[in-house]
């Protein structure tokens, strides 16, 4: 750098010793033609104008440039930070594609399951109905020639004990009947054939006649018992398919509602994921294209930002080298080399007229001529004229020394005031450049933390609202899980009591049934060992029944036992009946207390899940907020201490009462001022 500074400044120097040579000489060939400077001042004013500029262009270059890299910071936070942005909202946007596809290729999977159990429990349902209606139409067929047979034999009982002409007729439409036995078939025949050979004589007695037909009233009373009992049980076999047939149709037909219902949610839901899909394809699409914008731009402005800031370094080291050759050649022309010869040699060489002669005689006297009296006034008055406008202290002391010292001295004294004005405006040049360059850089830096704090401030606020809102949800949650499970609970012991009533309803039903079932088969059993004895067994003939009737044995009120045996096979129905409706209720019951559970369940396992998953989110957002106040601190200490350094910049940089401006523009009247003075000194020198 001592180098570069001596390479500039030795040429430099020689160039203004070789503007002096030439000024000298114009002045020397043509002393009317001199002007009121010497050469030598006039270059250093050059020089000194020439510093001013190049420290101003220096300085007007720093702020640009800071202006400059705080659009380039901005910039490139702005677009990394949206560059980033956009990466996060890629990687997340790819996630939800794959999310929804595979959640849309799993639901379709699980709507086809669906259709194929729908399918099949439709099958079952179907051929369940075909099965039943064939059941149920062999019931009615089979119950109808059980009626029928039940009737021909009632009626030929009462033809029979109410002795009508009817009897054969009665007799044959029971031995037609659906079901009768062979050996009845046998018996009515005999009794029908003896009948037909009697006819045409003379009408037997009323005992004769009893003791004909009581046999065949006897057979056929076992019969009616024997076809009501197969007729009941062919009522209690159909009440019961019947009862399994609904049960198993309402439970197929809840089934495939179920899952309709089921495949119909399923196939929103896919249909939702697949739109899901579409959407975040699209934004995914526009936020590839956004980030790869911003990539670009991010990229030409780290170009532009670098060679921008290549180009101000290598500007303000030839700016810094400038001003400091400047400096070096104007220290050089001040020097008593340069500027001691001169003043010693170059004014002689232009003050050879008449009134020079005289002036310095004058003086070698020790004495004043008139018009250097008035020049002296002139030069005072007018220095305390410009003082009291400037408010001035160096135009004061130039007016206060011009009043008594000579005026050689007075020409020096006012030079070296310019020089020193000069000074201080490079001085405070150089101050002021620090200063705008200190205060933008403490002002971006303020801007920039406080909008740091700002931002992590709302950040904090944001991302606690968030973990108070998670936390409300997950305490909703909760209370949600424990309510379904309370009701679980109270179904759970609703259910043991109905289950407990049903079991002992239907085991009460049971005992009952078994009940009335051995009282019948004790009557039957009595009744029908009573009734054995008259009734034809086998090959046993007409003739031998006849004679063992004849002496009229007892055998129990059997018209009578006919009636109870109904009732107590109406009553072992109606306990049947019951015993299947509660056994149907108790299934109905477990399923819907089990489809209640299973529902539940899953709701509580969904909202657990839900739960853990936003308790987690807390946890992950409670510790961003505390990684955020850390940021917050930090950031904020940062700022106080650019505050700190603005309060400490202030007094020396912060303009108070008057602005650099206004310094400057005084300053420059001073100066002018004082060349003023010294204009009227050298028109003195010149008269």
């Amino acid at each position: 750098m001592a180098a570069f500074r001596f390479a500039v400044a030795v040429p430099f120097v020689f160039l203004l010793l070789a503007s002096v040579s030439t000024l000298t000489s114009a002045s020397t060939a043509t002393v009317a033609a001199r002007t009121d400077v010497t050469p030598l001042q006039k270059v250093l004013q050059l020089l000194e104008g020439m510093a001013a500029k190049g420290k101003q262009e220096k300085h007007e270059e720093e702020v640009e440039f800071a202006k400059f890299q705080e659009w380039c910071d901005g910039t490139r936070e702005g677009t990394t930070k949206s560059i980033n942005e956009a990466a996060s909202q890629i990687e997340q946007l790819t996630a939800d594609i794959a999310k929804a596809e595979a959640d849309a290729e799993e639901l379709a999977g699980e709507i086809a399951d669906l259709e194929k159990s729908i399918a099949q429990a439709e099958g079952e349902l179907e051929k369940a109905t075909q099965v039943r209606d064939k059941e149920h139409g062999d019931y009615v067929a089979t119950h109808a020639d059980f009626s029928e047979s039940v009737d021909a034999i009632e009626r030929a009982i009462s033809v029979l004990k109410s002795r009508e002409a009817d009897v054969p007729q009665s007799l044959i439409q029971v031995r037609d009947a659906p079901g009768i036995p062979q050996e009845a078939k046998i018996a009515i025949e005999s009794f029908l054939a003896q009948g037909a050979g009697e006819a045409s004589q003379v009408a037997p007695e009323a005992n004769a006649y009893e003791f004909q037909s009581g046999g065949v009233v006897g057979m056929l009373e076992k019969l009616r018992h024997k076809f009501q009992d197969q007729r009941l049980a062919l009522e209690k076999e159909e009440m019961n398919a019947k009862a399994n047939f609904e049960m198993l149709a309402q439970k197929l037909t809840d089934n495939i509602k179920e899952d309709k219902k089921r495949a119909a949610d399923k196939t929103a839901t896919k249909a939702q994921r697949v739109e899901d899909a579409a959407i975040a394809k699209g934004d995914l699409k526009a936020t590839e294209a956004t980030k790869a914008e911003d990539e670009k731009k991010l990229a030409d402005t780290l170009a532009a930002c670098h060679a921008k800031s290549e180009e101000y370094e290598k500007n303000q080291v030839v700016r810094h080298g400038e001003i400091e050759a400047i400096a070096k050649a104007m220290e050089i022309l001040r020097s008593d080399d340069v500027s001691g010869a001169a003043d010693k040699h170059l004014p002689a060489l232009v003050q050879l007229t008449h009134a020079s002669m005289r002036k310095a005689l004058v003086q070698l006297r020790g004495k004043e001529s008139p018009e250097e009296s008035m020049c002296r006034e002139r030069l005072t008055s007018f220095l305390q004229g410009r003082a009291r406008d400037l408010n001035s202290r160096f135009l004061s002391l130039a007016a206060e020394h011009a009043s008594a010292d000579p005026f050689g001295k007075v020409k020096k004294m006012i030079k070296d005031l310019i020089v020193k004005l000069m000074e201080q405006a490079n001085s405070e040049a150089d101050h002021k450049a620090y200063c705008d360059t200190e205060l933008a850089t403490n002002k971006q830096t303020r801007n920039d933390k406080q909008a740091e704090v700002e931002e992590l401030a709302a950040n904090i606020e944001k991302h606690e609202s968030e973990s108070a809102q998670l936390a409300q949800q997950v305490s909703e949650l909760s209370d949600a899980v424990a309510e379904l499970r309370r009701e679980q609970a109270e179904a759970t012991a609703l259910r043991k009591t109905e289950k407990a009533t049903n079991e002992q309803t239907i085991a009460e039903a049971k005992a009952a049934q078994a009940a009335v079932e051995r009282a019948t088969k004790v009557l039957k059993d009595f009744y029908g060992k009573a009734s054995e004895a008259s009734f034809v067994q086998g090959g046993a003939g007409l003739e031998q029944e006849m004679q063992a009737a004849s002496h009229a044995p007892y055998k129990g009120m059997q018209s009578e036992s006919g009636g109870i045996v109904g009732f107590l096979e109406v009553i072992l129905s109606d306990f049947a009946r019951l015993e299947t409706e509660t056994s149907s209720a108790e299934d109905d019951a477990a399923s819907s207390y089990q489809k209640f559970m299973d529902e539940s369940n899953e709701d509580i396992a969904v909202k657990e899940t839900e739960m853990d998953h936003k308790e987690h989110k807390k946890q992950d957002t409670d510790a961003e907020t505390l990684t955020l106040k850390k940021q917050l601190q930090l950031t904020q200490e940062e700022l106080d201490a650019a505050l700190a350094y603005y309060d400490k910049l202030k007094p020396d940089c912060v303009d108070n009462n008057l602005s650099y401006e206004d310094r400057v523009h005084m300053r420059e009247e001073e100066i002018q001022s004082l060349k003023e003075a010294l204009d009227i000194l050298n028109q003195q020198d010149l008269a």
